[in-house]
């Protein structure tokens, strides 16, 4: 239950020190984070990329989402089925989001499934805060923990965060997935042994 608190408030901190980032910082920050990330090797290799579309304060990725489009990566982004699990379509464009049952802006392409996320080269994923050993802190509600359940050892997976949510450590749990690695506006891409 210690945990369960501890997350309660590392969100709450994160997401505190998110609403304070004026719109230049965040702007700034997205430019560097999508530049760090088309030159990392995988991904400029990567036939598909698992992505997601930014929400509110987190950094921003459709700038990212739509680089990766242009240069001919195929792109999947997640739908929020109603138990909470993603499943995963094609991003066409800017032009082929829409807004999705809880509001989230989703792709309008037909459903691949679940396990459509395993075919992916790299998988990027949002976090609040992600540790020096790649334990990524989400929103909660496990939908990233079971999609990277899918993905295998190999495959590299990704958190976007912002400087100050690089943390030494965060509280884990069993269902809790790591990531591989962060990209961060100041440090940039940063591989986990």
């Amino acid at each position: 239950m210690q945990d369960i608190a501890t997350k309660t408030a590392l969100r709450a901190e994160s997401l505190a020190r998110r609403a304070a980032l004026s719109p230049e910082a965040r702007s700034a920050a997205a430019r560097s984070m999508r530049d760090a990330l088309l030159g990392v090797p995988e991904v400029e290799m990567a036939g598909t990329v698992a992505a997601y579309v930014s929400i509110g304060s987190e950094p921003d990725t459709r700038g990212l989402l739509f680089a990766l489009w242009k240069r001919g990566t195929y792109v999947l982004l997640p739908q929020l089925l109603p138990d909470g699990d993603l499943d995963w379509a094609s991003y066409e464009g800017p032009d082929s989001l829409a807004p999705g049952p809880r509001g989230l802006p989703e792709p309008t392409e037909p459903a691949r499934g679940p396990e459509a996320v395993a075919s992916a080269d790299v998988v990027l994923v949002p976090a609040l805060a992600v540790d020096r050993a790649g334990m990524r802190l989400g929103r909660g509600g496990g939908s990233y923990d079971r999609a990277l359940a899918r993905v295998g050892p190999a495959i590299l997976t990704v958190a976007l965060v912002y400087d100050a949510d690089l943390v030494d450590v965060l509280p884990g749990e069993a269902h809790d997935r790591p990531v591989r690695a962060v990209v961060t506006p100041a440090e940039g891409f940063v591989r986990f042994p």
